[in-house]
């Protein structure tokens, strides 16, 4: 049969990504607590495509998660990654995959234990040199405190949940959990699944004793990163849901200590 993706294309334009989004698969991801975590990710797989070649393979990419299927484990990403790139001919290969990671969190006075869902963002890339560069994000919602709010009023501050996005590129390797928690600890508060009365009183007054813009959270996160010798890399992004402003606060941070 004729082989149409492998025809000429006579416009003289590469193109720098192609491949298919937005497949759902079960994974295994490492879980600092329990050992490992079951879970579904949304997976991207492109490869890079040369000016005479008309189209990809895409049903390479599809077949290469199902010879997989049942042992797609985040400790076998570089293998996956590596195995596009060869399949597809390509000179470079991205895989991404963002998943729901689950940690059982318990309430702050009570200790009632429940489930807090976070999002998680794999991303790697390989060259024509076989250079690797695995990127990990994660999704972690806060509460922040209006430092200028609570200035003024007479009457309490306003607050709102902020969303954070901490990426890192690092030299080996670094717990989930690990950055979440460096997260959590730059807003005012935390946020739980499940919360008692007790809970809910020490929630709020820790929040209004420890205020903060977008500002100072990205800051505090920047200089954890900026300290830690496993980062090559990082971007910390702060968004407010502001509760009293038709719009959202936002401040960013990013940084290459490898220049």
């Amino acid at each position: 049969m004729i082989d149409v993706q492998q025809m000429p294309d006579e416009r003289e334009m590469p193109i720098d990504k192609v491949g298919v989004k937005g497949l759902r698969y079960p994974i295994t991801v490492l879980d600092r607590d329990s050992g490992e975590q079951q879970t579904i990710a949304n997976i991207n797989m492109y490869v890079n495509l040369p000016h005479h070649y008309k189209g990809t393979h895409m049903s390479r990419f599809v077949e290469i998660l199902n010879e997989h299927h049942g042992s797609i484990d985040t400790r076998k990403f570089d293998k996956i990654l590596c195995e596009v790139k060869k399949r597809l001919d390509a000179e470079s290969a991205h895989v991404e995959m963002t998943f729901p990671y689950f940690i059982k969190k318990p309430a702050p006075i009570s200790r009632i234990e429940a489930l807090v869902d976070y999002d998680v963002t794999l991303k790697g890339s390989v060259n024509e040199k076989n250079e690797k560069n695995l990127y990990m994000s994660v999704k972690v919602p806060i509460t922040t405190v209006c430092p200028c709010s609570k200035e003024i009023s007479d009457r309490g501050a306003h607050n709102q949940r902020g969303w954070v996005t901490l990426s890192v590129l690092t030299k080996k390797f670094v717990w989930v959990e690990s950055l979440i928690q460096q997260v959590e600890a730059s807003g005012s508060g935390e946020l739980y699944s499940l919360l008692k009365r007790e809970d809910e009183k020490y929630c709020t007054e820790t929040a209004y004793d420890n205020p903060r813009f977008v500002e100072d959270v990205v800051r505090e996160i920047g200089s954890a990163m900026r300290d830690d010798e496993n980062i090559l890399w990082f971007k910390v992004e702060s968004e407010n849901m502001e509760s009293i402003h038709n719009h959202n606060a936002y401040a960013c941070i990013e940084m290459d200590k490898r220049k």
